[in-house]
């Protein structure tokens, strides 16, 4: 029987490439995103896409009744969906905050209480996150909402690796550099990263399917450039 993984943010970039990876290594892919044109267009036997904004609760409960009712356990969890909004300190307001924590920190942790009872031992939850996000990284300005939710979602991932690794279910962390996304063109206009999101996915794809065996509640920095 195929492995199950659930993926969000699959509707482009990094997201977009992990999901047909993962489907043409024989896993089952649950792909979550706000769009699925672009993945429905390839029409791959093994990815099953949901329109779903993961910042609403009634959204994310369809996909738990699909899992439910098809008798689905979940192997991987990769939490890839990401809002980033680039803005002067001074010019965010409280619904900039609102809307980055609620795809970033909120949606994270919400979508993980709710497919842990689908997960079996030895299950990998994996959070990517930014280098911007990293205690003592180099920071940049105007993206005071964005880098410090992906600061919160790490001491998120810590706690819940301690909290279930009596049930033997592995949370770690990606913190990417620079990768060639239309995230990252809107974070760095202009700047032109030297990884590509197929390679990155590659990564992504191998350290959730073994990493768990080597790490628990860790932080990976993945970044060979800055920003």
């Amino acid at each position: 029987m195929n492995k199950t993984v659930l993926i969000t943010g699959t509707s482009r970039g990094i997201g977009f490439e992990l999901a047909q990876l993962f489907a043409n290594n024989n896993y089952s892919v649950l792909a979550l995103s706000r769009n699925t044109n672009t993945l429905q267009e390839i029409q791959h036997p093994n990815i099953t896409t949901f329109g779903v904004d993961v910042s609403n609760e009634n959204e994310i409960d369809s996909v738990v009744d699909y899992i439910t009712k098809n008798n689905i356990q979940i192997s991987g969890l990769i939490h890839n969906a990401g809002k980033l909004i680039n803005k002067p300190f001074e010019q965010l307001s409280k619904n900039d905050f609102k809307e980055v924590y609620q795809v970033n920190v909120f949606s994270v942790a919400l979508l993980t209480q709710k497919i842990i009872p689908f997960m079996p031992q030895n299950s990998h939850v994996v959070t990517i996150s930014s280098m911007g996000g990293v205690q003592g990284s180099l920071k940049f300005p105007g993206l005071a909402a964005y880098s410090s939710s992906k600061g919160a979602v790490i001491t998120l991932s810590e706690l819940l690796a301690e909290e279930y690794k009596e049930q033997k279910i592995a949370f770690n962390v990606l913190a990417l550099g620079a990768v060639q996304t239309e995230m990252l063109e809107e974070a760095f206009p202009g700047y032109e990263a030297p990884i590509k999101p197929s390679e990155m996915a590659k990564y992504i794809f191998d350290f959730t399917t073994t990493g768990n065996k080597f790490y628990n509640g860790k932080v990976l920095e993945v970044s060979s450039t800055t920003p």
